[in-house]
């Protein structure tokens, strides 16, 4: 029985010191801000874009 908590201790200790898996989460965190960002980005330069085109189509429609 001793033998089995200490084996279970380790494998507990092992889990938490691990940190193969912090850095797939680091990197999908700066993934996810860049996307936000871009997104942010987009939508701003869409409004623009379509600004510009609608006031074009208006001064091609009066002459």
């Amino acid at each position: 029985m001793n033998n089995l908590m200490n084996k279970l201790h380790i494998s507990f200790r092992n889990l938490i010191e691990r940190e193969e898996g912090q850095d797939l989460v680091e990197y999908a965190l700066v993934v996810a801000l860049i996307a936000l960002g871009a997104i942010t980005g987009m939508k701003g330069l869409a409004t623009d874009i379509n600004t510009f085109f609608g006031n074009i189509g208006t001064s091609l429609m009066a002459q």
